[in-house]
Parts: structure tokens; sequence; C-alpha cells
């Protein structure tokens, strides 16, 4: 059963099994033109959450791996829901560090967040000011408009390029409630236009454009359409209930908290070789109070082992307040 699975949820990198990735299903095949793009590598902000080792924590469950392997064929954004600190947002970086899909694109959603927020911005006041100065001073260049154009995670996710990009829309339920209805056609086409290019398009069908990664592109006649649809991880604490139109383009994932092999992993993963053995004790005094229905994030953990680690010497019962002030329960759980 294991042979269709693309993301193993291993930890160990293996970008070549992207190749084993069959066509898309007839509606959901996309046929934007290929354009040459240079992916980042995965960054810093993959390493810091994954852990300093060889491979990746293998924190995730056999349902979690199947539905990313669900999502990769459907090509279906992944709506995962679950407690803060179960590694909601940690499932985009397992899955572009084993399956080398570079630089994860992030997109932060606040009350604040409109769709072209992650699509593209536009720096009217920029380039109106620098139209006032010659070129000499710094203003007015040949590119023109591109200079002021930059694409957004979710428009630098939807490039037209070979491979798939790994995009997370972090906390979509702290959005305004506009958002995940504003979010529907571009999750069902995979494009979106620039309007302020698409009018110029007569005269300038080719624009350069800034995207999330710091790289410039062409972006032809305003229209920006996938090729590969990327694989979108959209997280949500549970706080609001969305529309059902988004539920229906989204396969939804509920993760639990990690239980005592996934910390086990994670701990390993972040303090080395044999760090399961020497906190076993904090990993099973945090196993227990989870248990009694206390809402603690594996953060608290990592924190705690972290500073006893460095406080080893000191005094014992010191130690032990220390341990009490850092794994304090946030809330109740509230599932």
């Amino acid at each position: 059963m294991d042979d269709w699975l693309i993301y193993r949820g291993t930890g160990e990198p293996d970008p070549e099994r992207m190749s084993l990735l069959p066509e898309a299903p007839a509606w959901r095949r996309f046929d934007g033109t290929v354009v040459p793009y240079e992916v980042p590598p995965v960054d810093s902000t993959t390493r810091r959450r994954l852990g300093n080792g060889a491979g990746a924590p293998k924190v995730h469950s056999e349902a979690a791996v199947e539905l990313v392997n669900a999502a990769l064929y459907l090509r279906r954004p992944l709506l995962v829901t679950g407690e803060p600190g179960s590694g909601k947002s940690t499932l985009a970086h397992a899955v572009a560090h084993e399956l080398g899909l570079g630089r994860v694109l992030q997109w932060p959603v606040v009350s604040r967040t409109t769709l072209r927020d992650g699509l593209y911005q536009y720096d009217a006041i920029g380039r109106l000011q620098d139209s006032q100065l010659g070129p000499g001073d710094g203003g007015a260049q040949p590119d023109g408009i591109g200079r002021y154009i930059r694409l957004g995670p979710l428009g630098t996710a939807l490039l037209p390029t070979e491979r798939p990009r790994v995009l997370l829309v972090d906390e979509l339920d702290k959005s305004d409630i506009d958002l995940p209805n504003d979010l529907l056609h571009v999750l069902e086409e995979g494009e979106f236009t620039i309007p302020e290019l698409e009018r110029i398009a007569d005269r300038q069908p080719e624009t350069t454009v800034l995207t999330d990664d710091g790289a410039r592109i062409a972006v032809h006649g305003g229209k920006v359409r996938c090729r590969a649809f990327p694989f979108i991880v959209i997280t949500s604490n549970g706080e609001r209930d969305f529309p059902a139109a988004l539920l229906r383009r989204c396969l939804s994932l509920e993760l639990s908290a990690p239980g005592p092999a996934q910390l086990a992993a994670l701990v390993e993963a972040h303090f080395g070789p044999g760090g399961e053995d020497r906190n076993h004790a904090l990993i099973e005094r945090f196993v227990q109070s989870a248990a009694a229905g206390e809402l603690r994030p594996a953060d608290q953990l990592l924190n705690a082992i972290f500073l006893v680690q460095l406080a080893s010497g000191g005094d014992a019962v010191q130690r032990g307040e220390l341990i009490d002030m850092l794994m304090r329960p946030i809330a109740p759980r509230y599932r």
C-alpha cells in the first residue's frame, strides 16, 4: 500500500520521488507556459523548525502522511487544523525538505490581510516619487513599472514552474471574514491578473517584476497562471468556521497533539542523538500533563530541556521550579 506514497514522512531528503508523481486529474491540470526560474533551497526557517539533524523529525502520523500525498496527487490545498504546537506549520516545511521543493513561501495571515497582499504589491507612491526625480537622482529607470511590483507568497507560488512550490498560509482563521471567500477563484483556477500590467499589455506585453524570493521574472500580458499547482498548507487553530465553498476546494486534516514517539523524535532532532534518553523524564512529565487535559504546546518541552541543560549544575529545587514555570499549561484542552 505504501508504494503510492510520494511523501513518506521519513525526514530524509528524497527529491527524486517527485518524478513518480503522476499527471494531475483532468480537472486539475493547468497550462501556464513554463518559465526559467531557479527556486531557492530551503532556508534557515525550515532548518530552525525541523532541527539540526541530518533528517527532519518524524513527527506526523500515518494518516497525516496519506493526506499529504492525497493533496499532492489531486493538486488540492491541505487545510490543517489542530491545537497550537501540534505541528501544523511544520508539515509544510517537512514536505519541502523531504521532496526537495525549495524554500517554503510563507503567508502569515492577520485580521487586516487581503487577497492582494498574498498575490502582489504595487508601490504606487514610490513610483510617483521616483517620477519626480531624474534618472541621475535615482528616479525613473528604463524597466518602468516592474520596479514597483513585487509578487507575494501566493503570487510567487502560482508562477509556471516545472515543479510545485510549497506555500504555507498560516492561521487563516485570524483573517477578515471575506478572505476565505476571496481565495476561492485563485485556488480553483490557479491564476490571477495584475491590473496595472494588464492595462499596458498592448504596448508592453512583458514586464519584469520581483518575486517573494527576491528574484526577478517576466510576467506576460499581466497574467500569472501556474503549470504545477503548488502544494498549499492552510493552517487554522479552529477559532472560526470556514465557508463550505472553501472546504470543498481543500482536503481537511486535523492534527492531534504530539504523542510520546513524536515528542521523542522532536527532541532527537533538536538536541541530537541521545536527546531522548537524556531527557526521558521531562518528556514523560510533559506527556502525563497533556493527558490530564492540559493544553501544552511542544515548544514548552523544548524550552524546558534547553534551559535545564544550561542549569544542570545548579540547585535541583530551582531547576524543578524553572520547569514548572516553563511547562505551565496555557489553557484547558479544548477538544
